[in-house]
């Protein structure tokens, strides 16, 4: 039996519009785009130019500091666009997409028959190692280095997020090849973590090769970071791989097809959504076709992800890589005059600011509105309200502030990335930009490291 871990800090925000377990076949989007910002330390160099013609698994970007990772075409078709932002920093590459896949086929492998190496190969190869990211930091996983163990959450507590159990389902035998493949990566252990409020899956508890444990509690109960805290914490100079439970069902389809095939299950998702439910695209579609004619608002926000670490995008814009949800919500752009003197029934609170608390089942409509501005960043203990990990989030940040590497080493930069701290942005009354705050934290390390 799973051990169970039982988290008490934490919070979750509820929010109209989840996702109903009805999946549409959406046609292949005519434009697919490939992000580098998707991956934290990728530095791109192009591979290919304007209209150059490319099938589904060949380069399309490589990293100048490790070569042999690629990010490759998810579809076939001609390079339509590149586009870069000031100082020529590339940020997409827009790919118009033929009516038909064409595949750039792989030699097929028995993954019981391959070594760890031809493994780490072949999926460098097909452009699908970029799935893996790499704790600490959160960046694609170094395949020359050996994790510690491999760890994958087998539920997201997220706001509006999609069920993972829905999403695996009827894809069990691409997971359990993918569990096949990610076993021969590591000398330690595959931990997977599941809702203990629920039955374990059969695909999970039959698995000899996962390490299973359940979690209860609020979000971040589902991050996978917070998960690694409980079960066996990151000590400085160690290692381990995540990856999510969509990806590795790429990498077992990979293996059993010997194509690159990106196609994944996304949830739409959001109050003004008029019916969220779950679409399977490809990787990098465009969003408009799954948005079109299913929002009962005009002035709305986009969001590649959901509403506490996801990306802002337009109407006109596309997923990134892996990301398996959209969130569509109002747009805040109004000043509402003494907001905080109102009884606030319609609006959620983490603290018991508004009357709504009297209500604790109910599900709001958020807008994107800050409701102030930045204010002087003080001790409050919302933080730690919020963060079910043993750490000190405002003396992290602080030391962040400062620059002072030993003090942001010795109080936990090791352990957390963005998505761990992202409640403790939603509940600051400071109004600091925590996430980008910590990523700044992360890249100084690194620089330091390196």
């Amino acid at each position: 039996m799973p051990d169970v871990k039982h988290l008490r800090k934490g919070l979750n925000i509820r929010i109209k519009g989840v996702a109903e377990k009805v999946t549409m076949k959406m046609p292949l989007s005519a434009t697919i785009s490939i992000k580098p910002s998707d991956y934290f330390g990728f530095v791109p160099r192009l591979a290919v130019k304007p209209g150059d013609r490319v099938r589904a698994g060949d380069k399309v970007l490589t990293d100048k500091n490790k070569p042999e990772i690629s990010l490759t075409s998810p579809v076939s078709g001609v390079i339509k666009e590149i586009i870069r932002a000031e100082r020529r920093e590339l940020q997409e590459v827009i790919i118009a997409a033929d009516k038909e896949i064409e595949y750039k086929p792989f030699t097929r492998q028995d993954v019981n028959n391959v070594n760890r190496d031809m493994i780490i190969q072949a999926l460098l190869d097909s452009g699908l190692w970029p799935v893996i990211k790499q704790r600490p930091f959160n960046l694609i996983a170094d395949p020359a280095k050996m994790p510690r163990d491999i760890f994958i959450s087998g539920f997201d507590t997220a706001p509006l997020a999609p069920d993972i159990d829905y999403l695996i389902s009827g894809y069990e035998p691409e997971f359990l090849t993918g569990i096949d493949a990610l076993a021969k990566l590591t000398a330690g252990r595959i931990h997977l973590s599941v809702d203990g409020r629920y039955p374990v899956p059969a695909v999970y508890s039959n698995c000899r090769k996962l390490t299973l444990h359940e979690f209860t509690g609020p979000h971040p109960a589902g991050n996978t970071g917070v998960q690694i805290h409980h079960i066996a914490p990151i000590n400085k100079g160690e290692i381990v791989w995540t990856i999510h439970p969509q990806d590795v069902i790429l990498v077992g389809r990979f293996f059993m097809k010997a194509i690159t095939d990106t196609s994944r299950l996304v949830a739409l998702t959001g109050p003004v959504v008029k019916r969220p439910m779950y679409f399977k695209v490809i990787s990098g579609s465009s969003i408009a076709p799954l948005i079109a004619g299913n929002i009962t608002e005009e002035n709305v926000r986009y969001i590649s992800g959901n509403v506490l670490t996801g990306r802002k995008i337009s109407l006109d814009g596309h997923l990134g890589f892996s990301d398996v949800q959209i969130t569509v919500i109002p747009e805040g752009n109004y000043h509402e005059l003494l907001g905080w003197a109102s009884p606030g029934f319609n609006k959620f609170s983490a603290s018991r600011t508004f009357w709504s608390w009297l209500s604790p089942d109910r599900k709001y409509v958020p807008d994107t509105n800050l409701h102030g501005g930045r204010r002087a960043f003080v001790f409050s203990g919302q933080y730690e309200s919020v963060l079910p990990m043993d750490i000190l989030p405002v003396h992290l940040l602080k030391a962040i502030l400062a620059e002072d590497i030993d003090q942001i080493e010795n109080l936990g930069i090791y352990e957390v990335v963005e998505e761990d701290l992202a409640l403790c942005e939603y509940v600051c009354t400071s109004k600091i930009e925590v996430q980008q705050l910590l990523r700044k934290g992360i890249n100084l390390i690194i620089k330091e490291i390196s």
